[in-house]
C-alpha cells in the first residue's frame, strides 16, 4: 500500500481529457521500483484553465508534469524556459519545477529514436519515409535528423504542410516533401517507413497507400500502440519486413521525462511491463 507522508513528492500529467492516460501506471511503477517517495497524479485541465493550473503547479510545489493534448503548444508561453527541442517544436510534453522555475522539454522524438535503438535499429545514414506532417511527425523527424538520419522524405495528404515542415527541418539535414499519393514511388528508397498519423486506430480506416508494395528490407514503424498491431504493421509483417509499434515510444518518452525529474535512469523494463499489463 502506498504510504504518503509530508516528504512525498507530487508529479502528474496535464491533459484534456486525461482519464485514458497510461502515464500514471508507468511512472508510478518506476517510482516504486527505485524506492522514490513520490506519487503521480492525472490532472484533467481544461485549456481555458491552463494558466491557473501552471500557477498552481508553482504554488503547490508539484515537482514535475507531463503534458498531453491539447495542451502541449498552449503551455509554452506560460513557462519560464524551454529547451532547444521544445523551442523548435513549439510544444512541451515535460515540465520540471526547479525551485519555482518551470522548465519545458519535449521528449517525444528522442523517445521514438530510443525505442528504435532498443529494437536494434540504427538510424544513422538511413533514408526515412515519414508519413504525416503534424506535431508527431515534426518531433519524430527532428529527432531522426539530430540523431544522424541521412534523409527524410515527408509524405502528407496536404503537400503544402509537408513543404512547410521540410523548410523548417532543412537546417538540420536532408529533407524532401512529397504528396501522399506518391509514396509508392519512393518505397524502394526507404530503409525506414514511419506512420505518424492516426490512420490505423479505427478498423474502418482507409489504407494510407498500397501496403503490399512495402519491401521486405524496410523497417516499418507505427507510432500507434492501440491497437497493438495496426493493419499497416500486419501487412508489412506478412511481407517479411521488421515491424515496430508505438509502445516503445510511449515508454521511452516517459523514461526520458523520469530522468529529467529525478536525475536517475528510468527502469524501462518495469515501465513497459506496467503498460503491457493494462493493454
Amino acid at each position: 500500500m502506498l504510504k504518503i507522508t509530508g516528504k512525498t513528492e507530487v508529479y502528474g500529467i496535464f491533459g484534456f481529457p486525461v482519464k485514458h492516460s497510461l502515464s500514471p501506471l508507468m511512472q508510478t511503477a518506476a517510482f516504486e521500483a527505485l524506492g522514490i517517495d513520490a506519487v503521480y497524479v492525472p490532472f484533467e485541465v481544461n485549456p481555458d484553465n491552463l494558466a491557473d493550473a501552471v500557477s498552481g503547479m508553482r504554488a503547490m510545489g508539484i515537482k514535475g508534469v507531463n503534458v498531453t493534448v491539447p495542451l502541449k503548444e498552449k503551455i509554452v508561453p506560460l513557462l519560464d524556459e524551454v529547451d532547444e527541442t521544445a523551442s523548435f517544436l513549439g510544444a512541451v510534453n515535460t515540465v520540471k519545477n526547479l525551485n519555482g522555475r518551470l522548465i519545458g522539454f519535449n521528449t517525444d522524438g528522442d523517445g521514438f529514436v530510443d525505442s528504435l535503438a532498443e529494437e536494434g535499429v540504427d538510424v544513422k545514414g538511413k533514408t526515412v519515409l515519414l508519413i504525416g506532417a503534424g506535431g508527431s511527425g515534426k518531433s519524430v523527424a527532428y529527432a531522426l535528423l539530430k540523431r544522424g538520419a541521412g534523409r527524410i522524405i515527408v509524405a502528407n495528404r496536404t503537400v503544402d504542410r509537408a513543404v512547410t515542415l521540410c523548410e523548417k527541418l532543412s537546417r538540420y539535414g536532408s529533407v524532401e516533401p512529397i504528396p501522399l499519393s506518391d509514396v509508392e514511388s519512393v518505397l524502394d528508397r526507404a530503409d525506414l517507413i514511419v506512420n505518424t498519423t492516426s490512420v490505423g486506430m479505427r478498423d474502418n480506416d482507409s489504407r494510407l497507400f498500397d501496403y503490399n508494395a512495402i519491401p521486405e528490407s524496410a523497417v516499418v514503424v507505427d507510432i500507434i500502440y492501440k491497437p497493438f498491431r495496426t493493419e499497416l504493421l500486419g501487412v508489412a509483417r506478412e511481407k517479411g519486413a521488421k515491424v515496430i509499434n508505438g509502445l516503445g515510444m510511449l515508454v521511452h518518452q516517459g523514461a526520458r521525462a523520469f530522468k529529467i525529474w529525478t536525475g536517475r535512469e528510468a527502469p524501462v523494463d518495469v515501465m513497459k511491463k506496467a503498460v503491457l499489463e493494462r493493454l
